[in-house]
């Protein structure tokens, strides 16, 4: 059913109730007043029938005649003394009532023929020693007929006012909902290549502008994360055509007649070399990725030692550096015990390191270093955090690639050959890494020089030390040395 129709369903049926509500209050005290001001009346007669008939000899029938309809004197023995027409034979009330009434007023309502007639039964001394109960009646059709005629309006005027007011609920609710109506249009008309389709906004500052100032923002994010899933469609596809043009360019090269078996072997060799590249890349696309998926799927945290860590990674990037003519040098501020993922990490120091190998000078020192952060945490309320830094000393980044340092398939230097440069992904993989952990990632050019990679990581502790202990109940450390200092 339409939001529109469920609208003013509601409205009619709560117009119904309040209707309901105000008619029964209404009719009830309607109902109050004309039984009070009918009880008046008979209460004036008979108080001006109790100063006529009392300590005076006057005729009984036709004093109790002159009063109005409907008026009996009943003896003692519950007898009619008197009546006026037409209530002459019996008694107005039953004997219950008129014992009630021998020791004070009483108002009853009784069926008198076909009529109901309210009676008023009170004692009366016509003379000493001899009481008697004066009953006087009035019949109830006019107030009865007034009640049914109140009603009948009453109901016969809600219909109308139901049906207006649903009606008017119809009119206010499609105004209302005139500005939705159009945004779910403009939705359904956009397109799917429509990548820059937007939401009119209502001038009115109210709950439906709100939504589609909400709703725009939502298409902006949409459009902008299409825009990256394209870009990285077309930055992937075209990467991944650069070695495979080589590679299939080596296979035919292989294929030709007459190749010496030392042709054979450079071809395979470089049909290697690009499959190996092949790898690397996908390796990399799968791994953004997945972090793009559900980052905090992929991060496993557990206490690990990044001196250690760092070490490690020193050491496997030595062999490299010492090809290029460069050193290492890792500096770390204690053990520094983190919660964090240490494949994840790891990965992140090799890709530092990678760049900063590769593009490092000759004679010239990778600085790599590890600290509590200064800052503490991340963001000043969260958890604690670790930095980790790799420095070169080469000519820096250049300052237009700063900003775009860590997107996808960006590079500091655009002449440079995908062979030399990877494909750019290194530092986007950080970047996520980082993100990952709840920290960042940045990079700048040091005032000394050099480019300088800063990655932080926020962690849910940084352990003092650590509370294992071995089989002979000894402290245990998953530090395997005390130093700070590596060179």
């Amino acid at each position: 059913m339409p939001l529109r129709v469920r609208l003013a369903a509601v409205f009619a049926l709560g117009t119904v109730f309040v209707l309901a509500g105000v008619g029964v209050l209404f009719y009830l005290q309607l109902r109050s007043s004309l039984r009070t001001s009918l009880d008046a009346g008979l209460a004036a007669r008979s108080e001006g029938l109790r100063v006529r008939l009392t300590g005076a000899d006057v005729p009984l029938d036709a004093t109790l005649a002159s009063a109005g309809p409907l008026g009996q004197l009943i003896g003692a023995d519950g007898r009619v003394l008197a009546a006026s027409p037409p209530a002459r034979t019996w008694p107005l009330v039953g004997g219950d009532v008129l014992a009630s009434a021998r020791s004070g007023p009483v108002l009853v309502t009784v069926r008198v023929g076909e009529e109901g007639t309210r009676v008023r039964a009170e004692p009366l001394t016509l003379t000493p020693g001899r009481r008697v109960v004066l009953l006087v009646g009035s019949p109830t059709k006019i107030i009865d007929a007034a009640e049914d005629r109140v009603r009948d309006v009453m109901v016969l005027a809600s219909v109308p006012m139901v049906a207006v007011s649903a009606l008017a609920a119809w009119v206010l609710s499609g105004a209302a909902l005139r500005p939705v109506e159009r945004m779910r249009r403009q939705a359904a008309a956009m397109g799917v290549a429509d990548t820059g389709g937007r939401l009119e906004v209502p001038p009115t500052r109210d709950e439906i502008a709100a939504l589609a100032d909400t709703m725009n923002d939502l298409l902006d994010r949409l459009h902008a994360a299409r825009a990256r899933d394209r870009a990285f469609v077309a930055d992937a596809g075209h990467e991944l055509r650069t070695p495979l043009t080589i590679l299939k360019a080596e296979l035919e090269l292989a294929l030709r007649p007459g190749r010496s078996i030392g042709e054979l072997t450079e071809a395979v060799s470089g049909a290697a070399g690009e499959t190996d590249r092949l790898i690397r890349l996908a390796e990399a696309l799968l791994a953004l990725a997945r972090f793009d998926t559900d980052s905090g799927q992929l991060v496993h945290r557990e206490p690990v030692c990044l001196a250690d860590l760092l070490r490690q990674a020193v050491r496997a990037a030595t062999p490299a550096a010492h090809m290029k003519g460069a050193r290492l040098r890792l500096t770390v501020e204690g053990p520094l015990l983190a919660d964090v993922d240490p494949d994840r990490v790891r990965r992140a120091v090799d890709n530092l390191l990678g760049n900063a190998v590769r593009h490092a000078p000759p004679e010239t020192e990778i600085e790599v270093s590890a600290a509590l952060s200064p800052e503490e945490t991340v963001t000043g309320t969260g958890p604690a955090a670790v930095l980790l830094q790799v420095r070169d000393h080469g000519p820096g980044f250049p300052a237009d690639f700063l900003p775009r340092a860590f997107d996808r398939f960006s590079r500091a230097d655009a002449a440079r050959t995908r062979g030399e440069g990877g494909a750019g992904l290194g530092l986007a993989i950080v970047a996520a890494i980082a993100a990952a952990h709840g920290g960042r990632a940045t990079a700048a050019n040091h005032p000394d020089g050099g480019a300088l990679v800063t990655l932080v990581l926020a962690t849910d502790r940084l352990l003092a030390g650590w509370d294992g202990t071995s089989s002979d109940g000894r402290p245990t450390s998953p530090c395997s040395e005390s130093s700070d200092r590596q060179g």
